[in-house]
């Protein structure tokens, strides 16, 4: 693996159009910090009037955007090099920073709390400009039947750098501190394991390959399953009692109560999976056949399934598909995004020593919206990058016609656009196919997305949803208890024909986002809208692309339900799901089709 320094600086973002030196750092650091200091003179003087009120709003969006511009520099500099311990410190402060701000500005929600109707409604006319927060206004006044008492509220502020802090141990304990061993690769050569090159390695043409770096990944996080499994539990426990003190009936109503839904979306789509799962049991199996092995494990999972077809892309040429495939979506979409991948240094591209796994768009109404890769040159990553750049170009709609504090869409709908791009990316390379290989290959990715994205996401949600109910019903949460459950879910998602790996069962450990409770379903909603909107682009054409677009520029003036509605998608209605789940169904079939006839 590279060191940072020995990659090309246009593989590298570019955090230098978020500060230019240090100097700039500081100078936002000691103006937040002025803010803040001056931030309690709001307090006498925010319920007196619309002035009053309009100029508290003005100073905690000015403090709050500060905040996130110095968060967003120093995270996307600390996850590039998770070693270097300026950028560790850089964080801290930050985190620090934002702690102190929370605690100087406690008052603004209770007091917006105190206010009646006729009141806000009589200072919007007095002060229109007062309107720009009517949005902001509405959501905190949303927040009253959960809201504490001054006291408490003023407490649980100052708290806030002790509370949630269990993502960012989780992530420097398993991206800084575990070593993983080395392997073999295919041509016999010891390669250093790691997070960020794991799935790479399960994706080898090579079986023992696939089954070395299974192995030898859980025997680290099996070592340290207790670890793992306190931090977890720990986890899940303050967000329980967190939800518990503000008068939730549990940590799943409070999480989607915030993302403006209720928790019958969240297991319905449960329901509607599990109803579901002869489909994936017959990928599985379609999987076996092909693979040519009498029994399908856990590290076959990821394995291609046409290894004849496989092929290299340089970084270029996924920047020359992704971009191909965002014409459909009109000149401004592709120009910008065209500038942000080419010129305007959005991306860092390759995976190097230190540097966090995975991928994300990250960025602020002040910044870029930038994109972290731990590109291998797979199909995969090609599709990651789409992926990427549809978020990015979500935000990127979003801020532009919106006002900074309204342009954050919902997590509800953050993997909507995202997974639009890599479903329409598929479905091109599928229509320009030249041979039945080249086919099976995109038909093997696409499944693999239904796959990762609808079922596998969904297991993630059971789990959770079966975690925190275990701790609400004061059942304890140990590395053996999690460790069981999981491989009980496991059982059921994969079906009986699969080999159930002993080592499976400590998977939970290097899942991310069971740190940021009630995440992963969204992936599963957000693919299942997903799937009706391509639906609605390829057979609609420019007509409907003008609606999606509307929907890119919702931003969060609206709420996620309604925003997906204005591209004409209910997310009550189960057939949104249902749809999906065709959809691979289809996928299935036609792979079936087309592999049989080469037989």
């Amino acid at each position: 693996m590279l060191e940072r320094k020995e990659i090309e600086a246009k593989y590298k973002w570019d955090l230098s159009a978020i500060y230019k030196d240090e100097a700039a750092v500081e100078e936002d650091f000691s103006l937040c910090e002025k803010l803040i200091s001056e931030f309690s003179r709001h307090e006498g003087e925010m319920l007196s009037s619309a002035e009053g009120l309009l100029s508290t709003m003005d100073d905690v969006t000015k403090i709050s955007a500060k905040i996130e511009k110095l968060w967003c520099y120093s995270y996307l500099a600390f996850v590039v090099d998770t070693k270097n311990n300026k950028a560790q410190g850089l964080v801290a402060r930050v985190r620090t920073l934002a702690a102190r701000a929370d605690s100087a500005t406690w008052f603004v929600s209770p007091y917006i709390l105190r206010l009646d109707g006729s009141t806000v409604s009589r200072w919007y006319e007095e002060q229109p400009r007062l309107k720009d927060y009517e949005r902001m206004i509405e959501k905190t006044l949303r927040e009253k039947p959960y809201t504490l008492s001054d006291e408490c509220e003023k407490l649980m502020a100052k708290l806030s750098d002790c509370i949630d802090s269990h993502e960012s141990i989780r992530g420097i304990f398993a991206n800084s501190d575990l070593q993983f061993g080395k392997i073999k690769d295919e041509n016999g050569k010891k390669v250093q394991l790691a997070d960020t090159n794991y799935v790479m390695y399960l994706m080898s043409g090579d079986r023992g390959v696939r089954r070395s770096a299974f192995q030898t990944l859980y025997k680290t996080y099996e070592q340290f399953a207790n670890t793992f499994g306190t931090l977890y539990s720990s986890y899940v426990k303050e967000q329980c009692t967190l939800a518990k003190m503000r008068g939730y009936k549990s940590s799943i109503v409070a999480s989607t109560f915030r993302d403006e839904v209720t928790p019958v979306i969240y297991n319905n789509l449960i329901k509607s999976v599990r109803r579901s799962l002869p489909t994936i049991y017959d990928y599985y199996e379609l999987k076996r056949e092909v693979l040519g092995v009498d029994r399908l494990h856990m590290y076959d999972l990821y394995a291609p399934l046409v290894s004849e077809c496989e092929r290299e892309y340089s970084y270029d040429e996924a920047v020359s598909e992704v971009l191909d495939m965002a014409k459909v979506f009109g000149d401004e979409y592709y120009d910008t995004l065209k500038s942000g991948l080419t010129e305007r240094g959005w991306v860092d591209v390759y995976p190097s020593v230190g540097k966090q796994g995975g991928a994300f768009s990250a960025g602020t109404p002040e910044t870029e919206p930038y994109i972290l890769l731990n590109y291998n040159g797979k199909f995969d990553d090609v599709s990651t990058l789409a992926h990427e750049a549809g978020h990015s170009m979500h935000s990127y709609f979003s801020r532009k016609n919106n006002l900074p504090h309204d342009s954050q869409y919902t997590i509800f709908v953050a993997e909507v656009a995202s997974t639009v791009n890599e479903l329409l990316l598929a479905h091109k390379k599928l229509s320009e196919c030249e041979s039945d290989n080249e086919r099976l290959s995109i038909l093997d990715g696409l499944m693999e997305t239904y796959k990762g994205t609808l079922y596998r996401q969904t297991m993630f949600a059971e789990f959770e949803r079966d975690m925190h109910a275990k701790a609400e019903r004061g059942e304890p949460l140990t590395a053996e208890v999690i460790s069981s459950h999981y491989k009980k879910l496991v059982c059921k998602y994969f079906g009986p024909k699969v080999v159930k790996d002993r080592q499976i069962a400590y998977e939970w450990m290097r899942i991310p986002h069971f740190y940021s409770a009630f995440y992963v379903y969204k992936y599963a909603t957000c693919i299942s809208a997903a799937s009706a909107i391509v639906k609605r682009i390829e057979t609609e054409g420019d007509a409907y692309v003008s609606k999606y677009i509307e929907f890119l520029k919702c931003g969060g003036k609206i709420s996620p339900l309604d925003s997906l509605k204005v591209a004409g998608i209910d997310m009550s209605d189960p057939e949104v799901i249902n749809g999906a789940i065709e959809d691979f169904a289809e996928a299935i079939r036609l792979f079936r089709e087309i592999y049989g006839k080469k037989r």
